[in-house]
């Protein structure tokens, strides 16, 4: 919804279909190849215009409201040199968890990038949206995008799949954090031998095949994140208990989502996993490209 004065944007959470490692860059970062998703769980942003500056106002306790906070750094990037055309104040509702491995922070970005766009009409391309992006962070791009998306690089190379066929998908996010950080430094000492095989899953996806698509999910980063929690393995098994289609967790955890087939199969494993266990539970669905509000 947009007005003269104001916008409200929606930033989706993302799933990881597949998630491989292939290497240390001479930058630092890790060069991955990933089939990312993503679902209707979001946050919600509304974005007015004050004279000058940024004001962020959040929902949510301990969370920073200043540069640190991903959103606030967005609207710096589109509004912080000598000729902007005035300030912005972001009211953001969190609903995706924290630290869970399903990119709200950076969905929370794309959001306001999208919407400070829109809202003073500076008419940034997708692209153009994207390299700013990825100045903050690797996953912004996807989330500008949204959708199905192939992505390599340290994430922000994208090309655009097929959309997948509609999957419902439960997320329990276990009351633990874990660092992306201590993920991939866990992961270069110790290696796996499992990888997924993203080429087959790219003909699944597009040839929208429900099951083969569920049988391909493989994430490295699980064999690091599970041996310190394995409370993931059991959030997993109660999944596939329930009618799973597969089940994985997302990026470097400690989120752990399954794909089902039908909303009451979901909403049974998502009532099953609240009376079992302490997690923030969600069901929602498989969500196509975000649009553009402008």
């Amino acid at each position: 919804m947009i007005t003269d004065d104001s916008i409200i944007v929606d930033g989706n959470a993302k799933i990881n279909l597949t998630l491989d490692i292939l290497g240390k860059r001479p930058d630092g970062y890790h060069e991955v190849a990933m089939v990312m998703q993503s679902i209707g769980l979001h946050d919600t942003v509304k974005l007015s215009k004050i004279p000058r500056g940024i004001e962020l106002v959040l929902d949510v306790p301990g969370l920073e409201a200043d540069e640190q906070n991903l959103a606030w750094r967005a609207a710096q990037l589109l509004l912080g040199g000598e000729e902007t055309p005035g300030g912005v104040r972001i009211e953001l509702t969190k609903r995706i968890p924290i630290a869970a491995g399903l990119a709200g922070g950076s969905a929370d970005a794309a959001a306001v990038l999208r919407g400070v766009n829109a809202l003073y009409h500076l008419g940034l391309t997708q692209e153009e949206l994207c390299a700013y992006g990825a100045k903050l962070g690797s996953d912004i791009p996807f989330c500008i995008m949204g959708g199905t998306m192939m992505a390599t690089g340290r994430g922000e190379v994208l090309e655009a799949l097929s959309p997948v066929p509609p999957f419902w998908v439960v997320l329990a996010k276990p009351k633990i954090s874990v660092s992306t950080a201590w993920a991939y430094r866990n992961y270069d000492e110790q290696g796996t031998e499992v990888h997924p095989d993203n080429a087959a899953i790219r003909e699944k996806i597009a040839g929208h095949d429900r099951e083969g698509i569920a049988s391909l999910l493989c994430n490295v980063l699980e064999c690091v994140t599970i041996k310190q929690y394995p409370v993931i393995a059991q959030y997993k098994a109660w999944m596939m208990e329930k009618g799973a289609l597969a089940s994985m967790m997302s990026g470097s955890g400690p989120t752990v989502f399954g794909l089902f087939s039908s909303e009451g199969e979901a909403q049974s494993a998502a009532a099953y996993l609240e009376e079992r266990t302490d997690a923030d539970i969600f069901v929602c669905q498989t969500a196509d490209k975000n649009h553009d509000e402008n």
